[in-house]
């Protein structure tokens, strides 16, 4: 399953809407989505799961990305 992560990327500030970013990444759970991303010390606000018409959708953005 896909997971699309909406952060920040300092996690000591509070957020602001405006540096909110996103990546997607693959995994069974959103407890393994939190348990892959643990060591990049982001803000995480929301994990949202994604269907394949979403995803589809998104790769269409030169933003999209998948982390590893």
């Amino acid at each position: 399953m896909m997971f699309k992560v909406f952060y920040q990327e300092v996690a000591d500030e509070p957020p602001v809407r405006e540096r909110t970013k996103s990546f997607f990444i693959e995994a069974e759970s959103e407890r393994e989505v939190r348990a892959k991303i643990r060591e990049f010390g982001y803000n995480i606000e929301y994990i949202q799961p994604i269907n394949d018409v979403f995803l589809e959708f998104e790769k269409q953005s030169e933003n999209f990305k998948v982390v590893e």
